[in-house]
């Protein structure tokens, strides 16, 4: 899997190019500004391509701007968000087409290589990896008549590790319950949410997808 790299602090990006190195990755491209990343995926045409939200010259959103021109103008490219700060909005401008080959994560929450790997992986692979923070913050901005209240406590659990990107094995694993139940639990949220049969992870991401929106 090829991956570009784009953060304005040399040793962190040196850093987790050689995470990734030697968990099998391939990094084509490093950047230290929008434009360079830009420059790497139009030429390398990476799997993912994992940015910082705020890099030069103005620190604010370029990084996020930049993914999202990504996602736009390379829709086979995924993208990671690594940032330093909860942003919930721009989780949620990144998530507004689509959680399909999107991610978030928290630089001071990335403690698990192994983990960290896995989430580069899903993204590549057209899944969504989310960071716990970002999800409850995303998850508080409730509306009226929504879907996600019909769910038991037990189903926006699951729902929740979902979001985080894990699989059913993974949920069961953090929840101390059995695959087949947590199988049970998935396929009740598909239908309370009223997702159309079709391929495992679309509707995975669907049901992501509408309960950030929620």
């Amino acid at each position: 899997m090829r991956v570009v790299l784009a953060d304005d602090t040399v040793l962190l990006r040196e850093g987790v190019a050689r995470i990734l190195g030697e968990a099998g990755f391939e990094v084509v491209g490093q950047a230290g500004n929008a434009d360079e990343l830009m420059l790497k995926v139009r030429s390398y045409s990476p799997d993912v391509a994992i940015v910082d939200i705020r890099m030069p010259p103005t620190h604010t959103d370029e990084g996020l701007r930049a993914a999202q021109e990504i996602r736009e103008k390379h829709p086979t490219c995924g993208v990671l968000v690594l940032s330093q700060y909860v942003e919930a909005g721009y989780a949620m401008e990144l998530l507004a087409d689509s959680a399909e080959g999107v991610g978030y994560l928290l630089k001071d929450r990335v403690s698990d290589v192994n983990e960290f790997a896995d989430a580069v992986r899903r993204v590549g692979e057209g899944g969504s990896a989310l960071d716990p923070t970002i999800v409850s913050q995303l998850v508080g901005r409730r509306r009226r008549d929504d879907p996600i209240d019909q769910l038991t406590p037990r189903e926006r659990e699951v729902l929740g590790l979902m979001a985080e990107g894990r699989s059913n094995s993974g949920i069961a694993e953090q929840l101390v319950v059995t695959e087949r139940a947590v199988e049970k639990h998935v396929t009740s949220i598909f239908s309370k949410l009223r997702l159309p049969a079709a391929a495992e992870d679309h509707r995975r991401v669907l049901a992501v997808l509408a309960y950030l929106r929620s």
